[in-house]
């Protein structure tokens, strides 16, 4: 027989039985879907933090109090370390050696910001930068000029607006924000200059924020906080040894005994990215077990619905040995049918998981992925689950002596 007959006669055989297919591959598209829609939301998320850490710039750490990402543990020990003061930052900066940049810098959400009629939603973040923070930070000046070290020293009120406060307060674009005075708040400022888009990560939005001077953010919001030490390494080279040097310095700063673990957080784009994956793993190994379980479940209904066609066919089994059809063939049609049953089911299950998958990066406003190397193994895997569990069956209806069959009602 043809591989394109076998095929025809398999979907056929599916066809004639639609209930009782639906039912067998609803296992399949279960055990699939659990699988790469989890594969999908995780490829999501790891893009988005990726995308928001690239915000950091190349070789460069922060330093705050508080950890970025922990277990609720940990979260609540790290509540109780002191603040990591602005005093503190200032002090390590004067003895770093190995460092470009060494910016301090602080925020505070949820103000609105107004120009004339016009006002944002109250949750714009407000950040107290240094120069050297738009530096470190990885932003780019799209229109006027960035902080200067006089508007640091004179505690200036001027300001530098993120995209999307641009496009709310100034619908005729960035160029005709510069200039103008706004609220923050209830105070004024002047707009020097306005940054081009960095975009959303994890449902934050970098572009929804207003930066000002520190010393003036300090001056309003009060020196009584912690802050946050962005250091940027004099090349790749060094980075590790100035990463070291920033925390003995602090470490000696804050009067750390030895034996004590550091009482502050120190994270980059690597470690980042490496305690998400860490974090993930637990989820991945989880959903792929219970999958597993799921799809072992939908190979066994496949070997019950083969071993039904093979006694429903039987007379036909016998007709076709009956006129010269060999064992071989009788095997690989059936078996070609357990694994075009698997497939189909396995083809709904990645269709679906990668649609309810995305559905994370609606939720978050970032770019939908598509993560191919899982598909694979989804198809793969049916294909493997239809050929393991099609063989029992397929075998029964080779070795079917045509005489019995043929006298089969």
């Amino acid at each position: 027989m043809q591989f394109s007959e076998v095929i025809n006669i398999a979907l056929a055989a599916i066809r004639a039985n639609k209930l009782r297919s639906a039912l067998t591959l609803l296992g399949i598209i279960v055990g699939v879907f659990s699988i790469i829609g989890v594969m999908t939301a995780v490829r999501v998320l790891q893009n988005s933090i990726e995308s928001g850490l690239s915000n950091l710039g190349a070789h460069t750490f922060q330093i705050q109090k508080m950890p970025v990402m922990a277990s609720h543990e940990e979260w609540r020990k790290a509540r109780q370390r002191k603040d990591l003061t602005y005093d503190q930052g200032l002090r390590l900066r004067e003895k770093m050696t190995l460092a470009q940049y060494v910016a301090l810098e602080d925020f505070r959400g949820g103000e609105t910001i107004q120009y004339g009629s016009l006002k944002t939603n109250p949750n714009v973040a407000v950040g107290g930068e240094e120069p050297e923070g738009i530096l470190t930070n990885n932003w780019t000046i799209r229109e006027g000029r960035s902080l200067t070290s006089a508007d640091l020293e004179f505690s200036r009120y001027v300001a530098i607006l993120g995209d999307e406060v641009v496009k709310k307060l100034f619908p005729l674009g960035h160029a005709d924000a510069v200039g103008k005075e706004i609220r923050v708040g209830q105070h004024r400022f002047t707009v020097i200059g306005t940054f081009e888009p960095k975009g959303a990560s994890l449902g934050g939005d970098s572009d929804n924020r207003v930066v000002i001077p520190m010393t003036t953010f300090l001056a309003l919001y009060g020196k009584d906080r912690s802050i946050h030490v962005m250091i940027k390494a004099k090349n790749a080279s060094v980075y590790d040894d100035c990463l070291e040097e920033a925390r003995f310095h602090l470490r000696t700063i804050r009067r750390v005994p030895p034996a004590n673990e550091d009482d502050f957080s120190i994270f980059s784009n690597d470690s980042m990215i490496s305690t998400f994956n860490e974090f993930t793993m637990y989820v991945k190994l989880g959903v792929g077990f219970i999958s597993f379980i799921s799809l072992i479940a939908a190979g066994v209904g496949i070997m019950n619905i083969m071993l039904v066609s093979v006694t429903e066919r039987t007379r036909e089994i016998g007709i076709r040995k009956a006129i010269g059809a060999q064992k071989r063939s009788i095997l690989s049609q059936f078996i070609t049918e357990a694994v075009v049953l698997c497939q189909l089911g396995g083809i709904i299950g990645i269709l679906v998981g990668i649609v309810m998958g995305n559905l994370v990066a609606l939720m978050f406003e970032v770019p939908p992925t598509i993560p191919w190397d899982w598909a694979f193994i989804g198809f793969a895997l049916c294909a493997l689950i239809g050929l393991v569990f099609g063989v029992y069956p397929a075998w029964k209806a080779a070795n079917l002596d045509p005489v019995e069959a043929l006298r089969y009602e």
